[in-house]
């Protein structure tokens, strides 16, 4: 029991330590200072300022550092609360808070970051300022430790990450992209795997959003002027999707938009355009529109060296294996061969040109018909250029189809390699009834067999077409034969009898309609004449809705469309224009307006209602 309240007694004092620390920090003074994990940069790399203030009340304010030399490409703070108890006296705790700043240099010398500031209780507190080394262009080097604090917890992982990246960059991405001053949160950015290459050889150009806010969209995208190249699609992403990326220790997130295989067509120093593109960020109706301008880009070509073909195609540049195919080796005089020819590789597939295929006079080779199959691996084009010939032997005999030899530069060996074909040789036999085979010959005169005229294609082997013509007498002209007169005939007749068949159903149809309308009035008054006798029933609602029903068919028979709902005053109208004079509308006006008041409010007096009915069926009678 004693050691139970012994813990409970520590417990609860550490409690009341925690409680009672704003008030010692108060009593003590700050610690406020500024450091830089570097002491060198370069104006194209970016450091991290780190601005520490200790045991700070809750409602101070830190003032960072502000510089024309410098600019601040994000900010982040972060705090922390530690408890140290040793050596059996009070605990200490601090509130330790830092403010991280990721800056940029703006110009070379040697340049002074400002002092950061807080106020406390009515004093203000200052830093040091921040003294670097700024030079030209890109330094890099690892983050330095200077500046006689404490160095922050995880500078130590930051260093080593960025040692990783400096160590793997060019395999990760060979051409890291650089964060623009206006435009860090969102930027588009253009890279190339390699900018000095050969004539011919392969770039890849990527076209990538670098974003650390929200993407809606990718409204128009417009890829450089490529000028002196040669492009062939690699990948073209139809869906935005991201990849986590760190450039210079700020996290975005990288949208890759296009892909290219460029091949340069001549040397020098060629320039690529930057390319632009509409984005769209947020959602919905919080979405807003920007438009974004890549970096430009250069690539050095350099000219094939010398020791190659002198008319070699810039295009045959990279690694190729040539192969050729022979459909069957032994043949009868008549029938055809093919070859193909096949140059498969990495490389510019669309524009090499393998060997043309060669032969003996006496194999006739027709020409090819080519077909590319391209399939892009690891963003390096590649495939298969397929040339094939129809040779058709023209007599019989032992005929060789030389070997082929394909000369190409290989950028990667830095020197030309010629890929090579075996030659083929094809026996033509005669054919089934044709001539009798060759005569033995001595082994001198065998290689003569190709420029010897025997079994050529003649009638002992292929037998020329023949043509067959007889004579017959000329036919009747069409315009005399029987049926002329009635095909003639038949479309104005087809045509007379649409025109009757409409004229009749016109009728018909007029017809149905007055009938139609005949039928309706006479539904009408015979309406009218159930309502007279209910008239001396007492159901007087029942009496006038009957009326009123009544009269509303009729009306609806007489001018062919619904009255139900119509004014007074546009039921006028609609009367005067179907010919009713003025007595028949008061007439009908009259007979409506008794039917209203008669069911919602009167019309008991049997005289009224008598009077109601008479003038309905004076409405009714005698209509022209």
């Amino acid at each position: 029991m004693r050691r139970t309240g012994s813990a409970l007694g520590v417990v609860f004092a550490v409690f009341a330590l925690l409680a009672t620390a704003p008030a010692w920090a108060a009593s003590d003074d700050l610690d406020f200072y500024q450091t830089a994990d570097r002491e060198e940069v370069g104006t194209e790399d970016t450091f991290r300022l780190t601005v520490v203030v200790v045991d700070a009340p809750a409602n101070a304010q830190v003032k960072l550092p502000e510089s024309e030399d410098f600019s601040i490409l994000s900010s982040s703070r972060s705090s922390q609360r530690s408890i140290s108890l040793s050596g059996g006296g009070p605990a200490v705790i601090q509130d330790v808070t830092r403010h991280v700043l990721v800056m940029q240099a703006t110009r070379a010398g040697r340049l002074k970051i400002p002092p950061s500031q807080i106020t406390v209780r009515g004093k203000t507190y200052r830093t040091q300022p921040v003294e670097l080394t700024v030079k030209a262009g890109r330094v890099g080097g690892a983050p330095s430790r200077g500046g006689g604090r404490q160095p922050d917890p995880f500078s130590s992982i930051q260093s080593q990450m960025q040692q990783m990246e400096e160590a793997f960059g060019d395999m990760m991405e060979p051409d890291r992209p650089t964060i623009p001053r206006g435009d860090s949160d969102l930027f588009l950015r253009a890279s190339l795997d390699r900018d000095n290459v050969y004539v011919g050889e392969q770039v890849t150009l990527s076209l990538y959003i670098y974003s650390r806010v929200d993407l809606s969209s990718v409204d128009a995208v417009t890829m450089p002027k490529l000028e002196g190249f040669w492009t062939e699609e690699v990948e073209s992403p139809t869906q935005l999707s991201g990849e986590q990326r760190v450039v210079d220790g700020i996290p975005y997130r990288a949208y890759l938009l296009r892909r290219r295989a460029i091949f340069p067509v001549k040397s020098g120093t060629l320039s690529i355009t930057p390319a632009e593109a509409d984005i769209t960020t947020g959602f919905l109706f919080a979405g807003h529109r920007v438009h974004r301008v890549s970096n430009a880009l250069k690539v050095k070509v350099k000219p094939l060296p010398p020791g190659g073909p002198e008319d070699m195609p810039n295009a045959h540049v990279g690694n190729w294996r040539l192969s050729m195919d022979v459909s069957q080796t032994r043949v009868e005089l008549g029938q055809p061969v093919t070859v193909k020819v096949s140059l498969e590789g990495v490389g510019n597939v669309k524009n090499v040109t393998p060997p043309a295929l060669k032969g003996p006079a006496a194999l006739k080779i027709y020409d090819p018909t080519t077909t590319d199959k391209v399939s892009p691996q690891r963003h390096r084009v590649q495939g298969r250029r397929v040339m094939e010939y129809l040779v058709m032997p023209q007599r019989t005999g032992s005929f060789t189809l030389p070997a082929l030899e394909f000369t190409y530069f290989d950028p990667r060996a830095r020197k030309y390699e010629v890929a090579r074909t075996d030659p083929v040789t094809i026996t033509v036999e005669a054919g089934a009834g044709g001539a009798s085979s060759i005569a033995s010959a001595s082994p001198q005169s065998s290689s003569d067999q190709a420029n010897e005229q025997k079994n050529v294609l003649t009638a002992g082997g292929l037998r020329p077409v023949r043509y067959q013509a007889r004579f017959e007498a000329p036919g009747v002209p069409v315009w005399k034969r029987g049926f002329f007169v009635p095909t003639v005939l038949a479309p104005l007749g087809l045509l007379l009898g649409v025109a009757l068949i409409g004229g009749v159903r016109g009728r018909l149809a007029l017809r149905s309609e007055a009938g139609r309308g005949r039928q309706q009035a006479k539904a009408a008054r015979k309406r009218l004449a159930d309502a007279e006798k209910l008239q001396s029933s007492g159901d007087v609602g029942a009496f006038y809705g009957e009326v009123e029903k009544a009269l509303h068919g009729f009306l609806e028979a007489r001018l062919g469309m619904p009255v139900v709902g119509l004014t007074r005053e546009v039921l006028a109208e609609k009367l005067t224009a179907g010919g009713a004079d003025a007595e028949r509308r008061a007439k009908v006006l009259f007979v409506l307006e008794a039917c209203d008041f008669g069911r919602y409010g009167g019309g008991g007096d049997p005289a009224e209602r008598q009077k109601v009915m008479d003038a309905a069926a004076a409405a009714m009678e005698g209509w022209a």
